[in-house]
């Protein structure tokens, strides 16, 4: 627990009500969205703006205490949860959108402002904020920054990385730094945004952004595509960005995940072929109706037993809800739901799609694949049950057969989810030793007394899903 003397240090920058220790508001905060991890926070802390943010710190930072920065916990890799006790951070107040600059093309708020609600402040304009993860309706942007969030457009639109143009962060020292700016060219120095971006909290509290804009694309289509034949649908991915056609969306569902989503969102989606492709354009409308065309050629010259393009933007809102939907859906069957990501280059995505599937056969499971095929990033799912041991350590092993899979074609262990602390001991294996010696020197010369978001990134141990407390 805290000291007392420190703790009434802390209530005197933020105010007794914005300081809570108690063990209610502690357990709130002590898990997120990652199965079976829970460790308590020694107390809850809502600073009102950069300044308190920056006097907590550097009260954590000579006290060494663990403080970890916290959106809405919807992360998937542990990275919010307080694994080492200490203060967890919470921008409760500090979630305004600051400026929309229509002369810029650039928005700068706050890290607590909800996602979907930037994005539609910033669509009245006539303007458009790409990054979209499935989370964005509870999602904040700083917890998006922190993870480097994808989402279904990233195929065509990049990932939130691509939008942080300028960041405004409290180092673990206290200092207030600002990178980057409202800026279409800027080399002066190291880049500090980008280092910070995807950082997981580990370099820096995000306290503000500014994040480019573009026009808002002046029309869009939807298209299903129905296979009988997982692996055609998976070729024809790779066929269609080998024609030089970079559409908005190419998500892919299986089988298994269809009948779930279909059962929890009740649309009227086809449960009985093998896969589908969600396919979206966006732009002028004679290139999307010209490369609408010519994806759906692909798709029946690899055995599409059927692709129809939306009759209404309300048809195809259903479609795009659904697939945002998947895990939530998933997550009706067994108690426990280990939602994974693994990242391939496009070309490979078939032979990706096979290897899970064979993985899923030799070890007795059921794993549900969905995701961002069209920029390489799968989601195999396997709902679970943490109480059967021997099904976890199954789980744990095919897991990682599919990361050592995904590094051998050439992928990645994570594509937008972060390492946290579940993937911390695949690192290695996608970054080799001599790469994580390099950001641990990183880490080391910005925050020494490792007090930003400790445990997380780098493996302590051997991967287990395990519930800590304190």
């Amino acid at each position: 627990m805290i000291d007392s003397h420190i703790k009434d240090k802390l209530k005197a920058i933020v105010g007794a009500e914005n300081f809570d220790d108690s063990k209610a508001g502690r357990l709130v905060y002590s898990y997120d969205a990652t199965p079976n991890f829970q460790s308590m926070p020694d107390a809850v802390i809502s600073p009102r703006d950069k300044y308190e943010v920056a006097e907590v710190v550097k009260i954590c930072n000579s006290s060494n205490l663990p403080i970890v920065a916290r959106g809405s916990g919807t992360n998937l890799c542990a990275g919010t949860c307080p694994t080492d006790g200490g203060i967890v951070l919470l921008f409760r107040h500090m979630n305004k959108i600051l400026e929309i600059d229509e002369e810029n093309l650039t928005v700068t708020v706050q890290p607590g402002v909800i996602t979907l609600n930037m994005i539609n402040e910033v669509e009245a304009r006539g303007l458009f904020y790409p990054p979209d993860p499935s989370s964005m309706k509870i999602s904040t942007i700083g917890g998006n920054i922190n993870e480097n969030s994808g989402g279904l457009r990233g195929l065509k639109y990049g990932v939130t990385r691509d939008y942080v143009i300028g960041l405004e962060a409290v180092l673990a020292n206290g200092d207030i730094i600002r990178t980057g700016g409202k800026l279409a060219k800027d080399v002066a120095g190291y880049d500090f945004t980008r280092l910070l971006v995807g950082s997981e909290g580990t370099l820096g509290i995000i306290t503000e952004a500014i994040l480019k804009l573009i026009p808002l694309p002046e029309t869009k289509k939807t298209m299903l595509a129905l296979y009988q034949d997982l692996e055609e649908a998976a070729k024809s991915v790779s066929k269609i960005i080998s024609q030089k056609i970079i559409p908005a969306t190419l998500e892919f569902l299986d089988q298994p995940t269809l009948k779930v989503v279909e059962d929890f969102a009740q649309i009227g989606l086809p449960t009985d072929v093998q896969a589908v492709l969600l396919i979206e354009q966006d732009g002028p409308l004679e290139v999307v109706e010209r490369d609408m065309q010519k994806m759906a050629e692909i798709c029946q010259e690899h055995g599409a037993v059927s692709v129809k393009v939306a009759k209404s933007e309300g048809e195809a809102e259903s479609l795009r809800t659904a697939r945002r939907a998947a895990l939530s859906a998933l997550a009706r069957l067994k108690p426990t739901t280990i939602l994974e990501d693994a990242t391939v280059p496009r070309s490979e995505i078939a032979k990706m799609v096979k290897a899970i599937n064979e993985i899923s056969d030799k070890y007795r499971l059921s794993i549900c694949t969905f995701g961002h095929a069209g920029d390489g990033n799968l989601h195999p799912t396997c709902p679970a049950n943490a109480r059967d041991h021997d099904e976890m350590e199954r789980v744990e092993k095919a897991f990682e057969e599919i990361f050592i899979k995904a590094i051998e074609l050439g992928g990645t262990i994570t594509g937008e989810h972060g390492v946290g602390v579940m993937k911390a001991p695949y690192l290695e294996l996608k970054l080799g030793k001599e790469g994580i010696a390099a950001m641990k020197a990183v880490k080391a010369a910005l925050d020494p007394n490792n007090i930003l978001n400790p445990g997380k990134v780098f493996a302590k141990d051997s991967r287990k899903r395990v519930v800590v407390t304190k």
